[in-house]
C-alpha cells in the first residue's frame, strides 16, 4: 500500500481558498505518486480561526464530503480527509472524513481531546467514538493532533484489531520534540505503522512544525517530511509487517487484562 501525506500551509478563516489548494494537491499527489491513499492535515479547510467557526464551519460537513468523495472516485484513491471544522446540531467538531476509492464515505471521527493550550474547548465540542474504518481490506484507525498524548485512547482501536493509525494535525513548532517522540511511541507500543500529517506556516498565534512522519511497526520512521516547505510525502507500507512484528514480539498478547 502506497500512501501519500499532503503536508501543506493553510490559509487561516479562508475555506474557498482552502479548498482550491487542497484540490490541486491532491491531483498532484495522484498525477506523480500515484498512491493507494491520500491523508490530509487538520482543519485544513479553516485553520484555527476558532472565533469565526459559526460563520466558517461546514454545515454538517456537505461541502467536503462533496469534494472529497468526487476527488476519491474519479482518481480512484482512498481519502482521509483530515479534519475540517463540521457544524452539526448547533456545535461544531473538528471531524475526519475518510472515502474510499470509490468515493463512498467509510469512517468519521471527531477529535475527542481538545487542547486547552489553544482554547479549542471553547469553541469545538468533542467527539466520543473511536475512528475505526477499514482501507483496502485492512482495518485502521484516525486520531487528531492532541489525541496522541493520550496512549489509553489510542490503544482502544488497536485492541479491535487495527494495523494502520492516521493522525492529521496542527502541531506547533515550539513542541516539535512531541510530535516525534509521541508518534514513534505510539508506534512501537501499538506494533503499528503511524501515518502522521501535520501542517507548515504560521497563523496569528503559532507557527507549525510540518515534519509529516511515516513510521514502521518497529518505531522505524520511513519517511519524513521538512519542517517549512509543501511536500507530497510518500511511502511504500506492508500492512503484513504488522502481524510479523506482534509474532515476534507478542506485547499485546501479553497485557494483564486482570489489572487494567
Amino acid at each position: 500500500m502506497k500512501v501519500a501525506c499532503i503536508q501543506v500551509d493553510v490559509q487561516f478563516g479562508k475555506p474557498e481558498l482552502n479548498y482550491e489548494h487542497i484540490e490541486k494537491k491532491i491531483r498532484e499527489a495522484v498525477l506523480h505518486h500515484k498512491p493507494d491513499t491520500i491523508i490530509l492535515p487538520e482543519l485544513w479547510d479553516t485553520g484555527y480561526d476558532l472565533t469565526r467557526l459559526d460563520v466558517i464551519s461546514d454545515v454538517n460537513g456537505e461541502k467536503a464530503k462533496r469534494i472529497l468523495s468526487t476527488l476519491a472516485n474519479e482518481l480512484s484513491v482512498n481519502i482521509i480527509g483530515g479534519s475540517v471544522a463540521m457544524r452539526t446540531g448547533g456545535s461544531v467538531y473538528n471531524t475526519m472524513l475518510s472515502f474510499n476509492r470509490n468515493g463512498e464515505h467509510i469512517g468519521t471521527y471527531s477529535k475527542a481531546h481538545l487542547i486547552t493550550l489553544m482554547d479549542e474547548e471553547k469553541f469545538i465540542s468533542p467527539g466520543n467514538k473511536t475512528g475505526m474504518f477499514t482501507i483496502d481490506a485492512t482495518p485502521s484507525a484516525g486520531v487528531i493532533c492532541y489525541d496522541i498524548r493520550f496512549p489509553e485512547w489510542i490503544r482502544k482501536p488497536f485492541l479491535e484489531g487495527a494495523k494502520l493509525l492516521f493522525v492529521p494535525a496542527q502541531w506547533p513548532i515550539q513542541r516539535e520534540i512531541h510530535w516525534r517522540a509521541l508518534l514513534i511511541a505510539r508506534a512501537i507500543e501499538n506494533q503499528s505503522y503511524v501515518i502522521a500529517c501535520n501542517r507548515i506556516g504560521s497563523d496569528p498565534n503559532n507557527t507549525f512544525a510540518g515534519q509529516s512522519l511515516i513510521i514502521d511497526p518497529w518505531g522505524e520512521i520511513v519517511a519524513e517530511a521538512s519542517k517549512t516547505e509543501e511536500e507530497i510525502l510518500v511511502a511504500e507500507l506492508s500492512p503484513s509487517l504488522v502481524d510479523e512484528v506482534r509474532a515476534k514480539v507478542p506485547a499485546l498478547n501479553d497485557r494483564r487484562k486482570d489489572l487494567y
